[in-house]
């Protein structure tokens, strides 16, 4: 299987984190639990991002799989192909 993660939707997934805790970003785009991961990405060759949650915020972490800046979305999937 190739590294090209999977659109799982073109735009961020709007997520409410709490200061302390550790999450796991989904990178491949197959997690059935968007935006974290669920373990869907066995046998791709991609791993989860884990990131740890400095305040508690509301994030806007990437649904396109493509931002330069992962978790958050920065923009990237208004310049993904159709």
């Amino acid at each position: 299987m190739d590294n090209e993660p999977h659109v799982a939707q073109r735009g961020p997934y709007e997520v409410d984190v709490v200061a302390g805790r550790d999450y796991f970003w989904c990178r491949c785009g197959f997690s059935r639990q968007q935006p974290f991961c669920d373990g869907s990405h066995k046998g791709t060759g991609m791993t989860p991002l884990k990131f740890h949650a400095q305040a508690s915020e509301t994030l806007y972490l990437c649904g396109c799989k493509h931002s330069h800046s992962p978790p958050c979305c920065d923009g990237t999937h208004h310049q993904l192909p159709e």
